[in-house]
C-alpha cells in the first residue's frame, strides 16, 4: 500500500491536483523553502520514531550526509532536547563513506553525523552503523556483505532519506548503477568529485572511492524520501521525477518504489512542468508574472522574438485560453514586449529629472546613498561590477559592505608570499619589528609544510589571508572609484572557522548587519540572492540580510528604500524574473574585467571553483553576453552585455 505521509506542521508552497501531477511519476511535495520542508521531513520522522517505541519495535532508519539533511538533523536534535524525542530505540544505517578514510577526519561521514545528530541525542553507540573506510582493502567486499546482513538482521530499513547529485546519484551510486545493485566499493565520478572539492581543499585530495549502500539496497526500505534544495538541482531533479527511468540517473529508479516522496523547496522544483510551463497541463489563472512567463517561453521555444508570435503558436503550445482572455497575439506580444523593455535601463540609481513612471527605479532622491553587500570579497564586481561602476560614475554615493572575509579561498603558497615579503621589506628598510616579521615567516611557512589538506590554518596564517583578501577588495574599490572610507569588512561571525563548514547564522550577525544598515541608511540596497553558491554562504548572507531587515523595516527610512538582489558566478535570473537590466558598453565590461582582477589571489585558480573550470571573470562576462543575446532573440535593442537584478519587496 501507497503511504504518502508528509508532516502537515508547515504547508506546501504549491497544492496541486491530480491532473497537474500527471507527469511526475513520483510523489512530490514542495515547500516555501528548505527549512520548512526539513521541519516537515523531521515530524515525520519523530512520528515514525514515537510509533515504534509505543509498539515497543525499533525504528531503523537509513540517513544520508551532505548540506542536504543538515536542517533536518538540527529539527531532530531540537525536538529531542526541547519534546523529548528519544532515539534509545532507533537504529540507524548510513548509506555511505568514502574510502579510505579515517573516522576522526574532517570529511569524514562518521565525524559528520556525530557532529550533527549523534553526540546531540540518546541515541545507543551499538545501534549506530556507518560504511568503515578504514577496512583493509581485501576485506572490503566481506564488509558490504555483512553491511547488508545487518541491515536485514533488523528487519529492514523503516525509512530512508536520500540527497540527490548533480549526476542524479543517490547515495554514491553514480551514473551506470544497476538497479539491483548491492552494498559495494564503487569509484567516484569527476562531477562528484568536483562537487565535493571543497570539502577537501581540493580535488585533487577527494578519496577516489567510497563504499555506498547499492540501489537494490536503498529501495528495500519500506519508505523512501529525498530530499532536494535550491536551483542548482532543479535540472537533475526533473529528470528524476518526470524522466524516463535510465540507469544515467539513478534517483530515476524511486519511481518504482511503491512508497517513495521528493520533498522539495522552491528553487529545486522551479523546473518541474507544474512550475515551469503549467499551461501545458490544463486550465491556469494569466495572472501578469505568469503570463510574462508564458510568452517569454513561447518565444524562446520557437525561436520568434516577441512581436512575431501568432495566434497559431499561441494556440498549438496551450496558451489558447490566454488569447480568449486577452483578445489575440498581438494585444499579449506588445504588452509584454513593452514590459520587458522598460526593464532596461542605462540608469541603475534612477534618472533625475526625468518621468519613472515606467523605469524601475525613482528619480528621486538624487543622488542617492547606495549600501552594496558581496558575501565573499569579490561577489561585488563579479556579479555587479559594470552597475557599480555606472553608479559611481553617475554621482551616488556608494558603500560596499564585504561580510565575509573568503580567506578560506586564499592559496597557502599566497600566505607565505605575503609574510616573506613584510620580512623582507622590514628588513630591507631597518624597520623596528624586523625580528618579529622573521618569525611570523617562520611560523608561517613551518605551519603549512606540516598541515595536511584539510588542517584548519592557525590564526596566524588565517590573518594573512584575511589581509590578502581585504587588499584586493580596497583596490577594487579604489579603481571603481569608490574611497577606503565607504568599504566595510564586517566579519561576521558564522564565517570565523577557518573551515569550509561553517557555524550557524547568529544573532551577532544580525546585529552587524542591522548597525551597518541604520548608520547609512541607504536609498538603495543590493546583495547577492544566489542560491546555487555550492558553499552556502552566500545563502547564509542573504539570510542575514533579510533577518535584519526585517526587524528594522518600520524606520521611516526603511520605506524609501528599493532592495535589489543580483546573482553570483554560477547562474543568471531567468528573463522573465529580471525587473531592472543595466546594459553594459564593451568599454564598462573592460573595467568590470580591470576591477576582477584587482582581486588576484583568484584570478588564475579560484581555490574552489565548483564543476565550472573558466576563471571567475570569464564566467561573469559569459553571463552577461548571454543575457543580452537572450533579450536580443526576444526582439529588444541588441547590447553587448547586460547586468540583471530582481527587486526584493520586504
Amino acid at each position: 500500500m501507497t503511504v504518502h505521509s508528509i508532516s502537515n506542521s508547515s504547508p506546501a508552497l504549491f497544492s496541486a491536483t491530480k491532473e497537474q501531477r500527471r507527469l511526475e511519476k513520483i510523489f512530490t511535495v514542495i515547500y516555501p523553502d528548505s527549512k520548512a520542508a526539513s521541519r516537515a521531513v523531521a515530524n515525520d520522522i519523530a512520528d515514525l520514531i514515537r510509533q515504534k517505541a509505543a509498539s515497543g519495535k525499533p525504528t531503523v532508519l537509513g540517513l544520508a550526509t551532505g548540506s542536504t539533511p543538515t536542517s533536518v538533523y538540527d529539527e531532530l536534535v531540537r525536538l529531542h532536547r526541547e519534546e523529548g524525542l528519544s532515539f534509545k530505540n532507533v537504529v540507524t544505517f548510513n548509506l555511505d563513506e568514502y574510502y579510505p578514510m579515517q573516522p576522526d577526519s574532517l570529511q569524514s561521514y562518521v565525524r559528520f553525523m556525530r557532529e550533527y545528530l549523534f553526540d546531540h541525542v540518546d541515541i545507543l553507540p551499538e545501534n549506530i552503523h556507518i560504511p568503515d573506510g578504514t577496512v583493509a582493502r581485501d576485506k572490503v567486499a566481506d564488509f558490504c556483505m555483512m553491511y547488508e546482513g545487518k541491515i536485514q538482521s533488523f528487519g529492514g530499513i523503516d525509512l530512508q532519506i536520500l540527497g540527490i547529485g548533480r549526476t542524479g546519484h543517490i547515495g554514491f551510486n553514480e551514473p551506470g548503477s544497476k538497479k539491483d545493485s548491492r552494498t559495494r566499493l564503487i569509484t567516484l565520478d569527476r562531477v562528484t568529485k568536483l562537487d565535493a572539492a571543497s570539502d577537501f581543499f581540493g580535488e585533487e585530495n577527494v578519496p577516489s572511492k567510497a563504499i555506498t549502500m547499492g540501489v537494490g539496497t536503498i529501495l528495500q526500505a519500506k519508505r523512501i524520501i529525498l530530499m532536494a534544495w535550491g536551483e542548482g538541482k532543479a535540472t537533475i531533479v526533473q529528470k528524476a521525477v518526470e524522466g524516463p527511468i535510465s540507469e544515467s540517473v539513478t534517483a530515476s529508479f524511486l519511481q518504482e518504489h511503491p512508497n517513495a516522496s521528493i520533498i522539495l523547496d522552491d528553487a529545486s522544483g522551479a523546473e518541474l512542468t507544474r512550475i515551469k510551463t503549467p499551461w501545458l497541463l490544463g486550465d491556469v489563472e494569466w495572472t501578469e508574472t505568469l503570463t510574462r512567463a508564458a510568452v517569454v517561453w513561447l518565444s524562446q521555444t520557437l525561436h520568434k522574438p516577441f512581436l512575431k508570435l501568432t495566434d497559431e503558436d499561441y494556440r498549438e503550445h496551450g496558451m489558447g485560453d490566454l488569447l480568449i482572455q486577452r483578445g489575440n497575439a498581438y494585444t499579449v506580444n506588445i504588452d509584454v514586449f513593452n514590459k520587458m523593455q522598460h526593464t532596461i535601463t542605462g540608469w541603475p540609481g534612477g534618472k533625475p529629472n526625468a518621468d519613472d513612471t515606467h523605469r524601475p527605479e525613482r528619480a528621486k532622491p538624487f543622488p542617492k546613498r547606495v549600501l552594496i553587500f558581496s558575501p565573499h570579497p569579490d561577489d561585488d564586481v563579479i556579479s555587479m561590477g559594470g552597475t557599480l561602476i555606472r553608479l559611481v560614475d553617475q554621482g551616488h554615493e556608494v558603500h560596499v559592505a564585504y561580510q565575509t572575509s573568503g580567506n578560506i579561498a586564499v592559496f597557502d603558497e599566497d600566505a607565505i608570499r605575503f609574510a616573506d615579503f613584510v620580512r623582507d621589506f622590514n628588513e630591507l628598510f631597518g624597520l623596528e619589528g624586523s625580528a618579529a616579521s622573521k618569525k611570523i615567516y617562520q611560523d608561517v611557512t613551518d605551519s603549512l609544510r606540516q598541515k595536511k589538506p584539510a588542517d584548519v590554518d592557525t590564526d596566524a596564517v588565517q590573518k594573512i589571508k584575511d589581509l590578502i583578501r581585504r587588499g584586493e577588495a580596497k583596490a577594487a574599490c579604489r579603481y571603481c572609484g569608490i574611497p577606503e572610507s565607504r568599504a566595510y569588512f564586517l566579519d561576521l561571525p558564522f564565517y570565523q572557522t577557518g573551515r569550509v563548514k561553517k557555524k550557524p547564522l547568529g544573532e551577532a550577525d544580525i546585529q552587524i548587519m542591522i548597525d551597518l544598515l541604520e548608520r547609512i541608511q541607504p536609498h538603495q540596497i543590493y546583495a547577492a540572492g544566489d542560491l546555487s553558491d555550492p558553499h552556502g554562504t552566500h545563502r547564509v548572507c542573504l539570510d542575514a540580510l533579510f533577518k535584519a531587515i526585517e526587524r528594522i523595516k518600520h524606520h521611516e527610512w526603511m520605506r524609501d528604500c528599493y532592495v535589489w538582489l543580483y546573482r553570483g558566478a554560477w547562474q543568471e535570473w531567468g528573463l522573465a524574473e529580471i525587473e531592472m537590466a543595466v546594459p553594459l558598453s564593451p568599454d564598462e565590461l573592460l573595467r568590470k574585467r580591470r576591477a576582477i582582477f584587482k582581486h588576484q589571489s583568484q584570478k588564475d585558480s579560484a581555490r574552489f571553483p565548483g564543476s565550472d573550470s573558466r576563471e571567475f571573470w570569464q564566467r561573469s562576462e559569459d553571463r552577461n553576453r548571454h543575457t543580452a543575446k537572450l533579450y536580443d532573440k526576444l526582439g529588444l535593442a541588441e547590447y553587448e552585455a547586460i547586468e540583471a537584478f530582481v527587486r526584493w519587496k520586504f
